[in-house]
């Protein structure tokens, strides 16, 4: 049967339309169910409390609930695997950190590749460390740390959340950069109490662990691993201003499986930053010591790449191994 060139040309041209409109469509109504959002850490961490204020800021705006799923082990790395072998449909989140970038050079046996394996959705927020000293060590300020550091090489002790954990290479950075030596000791537990105890003399941990014993003076704090200085404590003074170029930061992001819709990873990357611009996320953010931190996708995905390369190169030169 021969067509008429106009009635053909109408034809393709609707053809052509139709998997845009489907998209479209697609895109007008994800979420249509429950999304999963994995956090391969316990509960009460750092990483879940970030996921449970985000995830349900983020169910009001999709209309759909936000499921928090703990999948812990291995450093992180059974959770993040899991999402990777989901189907990618937009249904299946991860709650990604620094932890993944450094996992990545860490674990020489992977069944995948954080950054070929995933695809950056966004980010939600970063936060410094605090560099924290137990009152007997008789520095109150990073100068003086290092000088009594280097006065005493091998004779302190650096606590940390475990070999290869974000306290740990946040300390080696430190180690490297200024020269000195301190004695790594990695606990599987918390490290806090041992700190308050004089057990081990400095740690770079989470302001959230230490801000406490700071204010009742069990602990002194000498400064914090980020660009700046943070809200939650303006008057400690960042290791940057003594130390150039030392910068760690602890950072929280949402990322989905490869081959996730583009429709759905742009929905949620338009919601999730509205999330994290909402004043009510901020104020809770802020107590966590969590700057919330927008970003587009391709943004997001820059930043992982730079602190894989970063970290990993931490990982090799301080040779650090897991068990």
């Amino acid at each position: 049967m021969n067509l008429p060139r106009r009635r053909f040309l109408h034809l393709a041209a609707g053809a052509a339309a139709l998997p845009a409109a489907s998209r479209i469509a697609w895109a007008q109504a994800y979420p249509t169910r429950p999304v999963r959002l994995v956090v391969p850490f316990p509960a009460g961490q750092a990483s879940d409390t970030v996921a449970r204020l985000a995830g349900q800021s983020l169910s009001e705006r999709l209309g759909q609930p936000v499921v928090i799923e703990n999948r812990t082990g291995a450093g992180g790395n059974i959770g993040t695997e899991a999402v990777v072998r989901a189907a990618p449909d937009g249904y299946t989140l991860l709650l990604s950190s620094l932890t993944n970038a450094v996992n990545a050079t860490l674990y020489k046996k992977l069944n995948f590749n954080f950054i070929r394996d995933t695809a950056p959705v966004a980010s939600i927020g970063g936060s410094p460390y605090l560099m924290v000293v137990h009152p007997s060590v008789p520095a109150n300020t990073v100068p003086e740390f290092i000088a009594y550091a280097k006065a005493n090489a091998g004779r302190m002790n650096m606590g940390s959340s475990g070999a290869g954990s974000v306290s740990h290479v946040f300390g080696e950075l430190f180690k490297a950069t200024v020269g000195i030596q301190l004695v790594h000791v990695p606990y599987r537990g918390g490290y806090v109490s041992d700190l308050v105890a004089g057990r081990v003399q400095v740690v770079f941990g989470t302001i959230s662990s230490c801000v406490q014993h700071v204010r009742s003076g069990a602990l002194r704090a000498l400064a914090v691993t980020g660009a700046t200085r943070s809200s939650e404590l303006p008057d400690v003074p960042a290791v940057v201003e003594f130390v150039p170029g030392y910068v760690a930061t602890q950072w929280y992001g949402i990322s989905a499986p490869k081959g996730t819709p583009a429709e759905a990873t742009q929905r949620l990357n338009k919601e999730i930053r509205a999330v994290v611009a909402d004043a009510s996320v901020k104020a809770r953010f802020s107590t966590l010591g969590i700057d919330p931190i927008a970003m587009t996708s391709a943004e997001f995905a820059d930043l992982i790449a730079a602190e894989t390369e970063k970290w990993g190169k931490v990982v090799q030169a301080a040779d650090i191994k897991v068990d």
